[in-house]
């Protein structure tokens, strides 16, 4: 099953290693699910990560990263978005509908609709009990 995991959930997974985040992106580390990003999607997991503020984390972070980009499948998305009310946040739509993603995965949902084309957006919780059905 493939899918799009927002930046926030990859911090939140650093943040807090036993919390719902870190169980879904052990999932994609286990080649349970299918993680997919985008050079833009890539690009903001950078960015962030390893901003100033989240120094605390930087070792989890490196270690995931190193692990993600030997796992994610790599897409290049050909159209644009401009569906989610943050605009970083479009190019999370982007790669999972060139991805053909089934879950949209973030701790945001006020930013992004319930569903975009044929991906659910849902929060750690949301994606772990529907995965489980």
């Amino acid at each position: 099953m493939r899918v799009v995991l927002d930046t926030n959930i990859l911090i939140s997974a650093c943040w807090t290693p036993d919390g719902l985040e870190s169980q879904t992106v052990q999932l994609a580390l286990a080649g349970t699910i299918t993680a997919c990003v985008s050079p833009a999607v890539w690009a903001e997991y950078r960015d962030v990560l390893f901003r100033d503020k989240f120094a605390s984390i930087r070792g989890r972070a490196d270690e995931l990263m190193a692990k993600l980009e030997a796992l994610a499948v790599q897409v290049e998305p050909r159209e644009t978005v401009s569906a989610a009310s943050d605009e970083y946040d479009n190019r999370f739509l982007e790669c999972a509908v060139t991805a053909g993603a089934v879950y949209l995965i973030t701790g945001n949902l006020k930013h992004f609709p319930a569903r975009w084309g044929s991906t659910r957006i849902l929060n750690a919780r949301g994606f772990l009990t529907s995965s489980r059905k």
